[in-house]
């Protein structure tokens, strides 16, 4: 089964004061790329893998989808998203999503934001995003970029360098995060998409991602994410 850290309380404590979690999508630097990677909404069935707070779900909805199903490990998650908003038109479940099954054929769009680099199964998850699409249907998701993934430690280093550690040497990798043993999976950016190939999709689009110039002046402190990317945005279609 997926880690479910996020019902541990130190954990979840923590997250819940972040930005993304305070102030939803527009908390998140990496949401107007991956915003603009979408499809448009109008009348869409979208699934949400590790739904959250449902931020999304909600801006799915409010963007014109007819029906958006949440899925999250985490019971924290998921009561948080179902306090939010009285929508009938989103439904959120509980699902580990490396056991996940969906009705084939099902949904116009996949989408997952922060989740997948905790799965150890992600091949079998790619094989059921794609056997829930439509024919033409759309794949969009970010994950921690594997720069991020790789190091055994986390922070710069002395010398200002990102302190990489054995990148090709993919499997769990145990860091210290708002709480103590967060298990990530790290894999290469060439994995992640050999595996799409692997499970039939067209890569539409990849970007890694780092701040504008006018998010740095803004925010002056996410300037060092010009030196390492955090985040590997990804959209493809079945």
């Amino acid at each position: 089964m997926t880690q479910n850290i996020y019902d541990n309380d130190a954990f979840f404590s923590g997250y819940s004061r972040l930005p993304r979690s305070v102030e939803g999508l527009d908390g998140a630097p990496e949401w107007p790329a991956l915003r603009a990677m979408l499809p448009a909404m109008r009348d869409l069935k979208v699934v949400d893998l590790g739904c959250g707070f449902g931020w999304f779900c909600r801006w799915a909805r409010e963007a014109g989808a007819a029906r958006v199903l949440g899925l999250d490990v985490s019971e924290n998650m998921l009561a948080r998203a179902r306090a939010t908003s009285p929508d009938t038109a989103i439904v959120y479940e509980r699902a580990d999503l490396d056991r996940l099954v969906l009705p084939p054929g099902s949904f116009d769009l996949v989408y997952s934001s922060l989740a997948l680099h905790y799965l150890e199964n992600l091949k079998a998850l790619f094989a059921e995003a794609h056997r829930a699409l439509v024919p033409g249907g759309h794949l969009v998701f970010s994950a921690e970029h594997p720069i991020y993934t790789a190091p055994s430690r986390p922070g710069w280093s002395t010398n200002n360098t990102w302190p990489l550690d054995r990148y090709l040497e993919e499997g769990p990798r145990s860091t210290d995060w708002l709480a103590k043993g967060v298990i990530k999976q790290h894999r290469t950016i060439g994995t992640y998409l050999n595996l799409l190939l692997e499970a039939g999709f067209t890569l539409t689009h990849l970007e890694e991602w780092g701040p504008t110039d006018a998010q740095i002046a803004a925010h002056p402190e996410w300037a060092p994410e010009r030196q390492r990317p955090p985040f590997l945005l990804v959209s493809a279609r079945r």
